[in-house]
């Protein structure tokens, strides 16, 4: 009897780790990561995900999820038949100005892995020009002084600098008139 239980428990087991469908099995996407370049301030942009059905039955898209309420998603919503492709898009709305990544986080029924998708940028200040064709480009790393006392010493120097300057103004403005 023992015997028994130990192989029926060893036979749901392998039936649940087999029955286990991956993304990877069923999806393949275009890019992963969709990159909307600079963008103005206050102007939304979006970006669109493009997927293959790489499996032998028909892909349904049970939910989008943005990380985030600064960014919403749509999706095709029909069963996407096998070899056929569909489409996520991304609508980040450009409030705060810097880089930003955004995830969105995708559902197919009957997997239970969940997908996670990204959108990337840089946003610029509302007068500033923006060229379409323009990438975001990785920062440069920033210069960090050799020792505490270095940094000081620079803080020093910059508010001698400060007071001089100031001391000239005053007196430059004291001589005219």
């Amino acid at each position: 009897m023992k015997h028994f239980f130990s192989a029926f428990l060893a036979l749901i087991v392998a039936n649940i780790v087999i029955a286990q469908t991956k993304v990877a099995d069923k999806v393949k996407f275009a890019s992963e990561i969709v990159d909307l370049g600079t963008v103005k301030q206050g102007n939304p942009v979006t970006g669109t995900f493009t997927l293959t059905n790489i499996g032998a039955e028909p892909l349904i898209i049970e939910s989008v999820t943005p990380g985030c309420g600064c960014t919403k998603s749509d999706y095709t919503k029909e069963p996407i038949m096998p070899g056929k492709t569909g489409t996520i898009t991304a609508t980040y709305n450009a409030a705060a100005a810097g880089n930003f990544s955004k995830t969105i986080y995708i559902k197919f029924k009957g997997i239970d892995e969940q997908k996670s998708v990204s959108i990337t940028g840089k946003v610029v200040g509302a007068d500033a020009a923006v060229d379409a064709q323009t990438k975001v480009v990785p920062a440069t790393p920033a210069v960090v002084p050799a020792s505490p006392a270095a940094d000081k010493a620079k803080v020093a120097t910059a508010k001698v600098a400060t007071s001089k300057t100031a001391k000239k103004t005053t007196k430059s403005k004291g001589s005219k008139s």
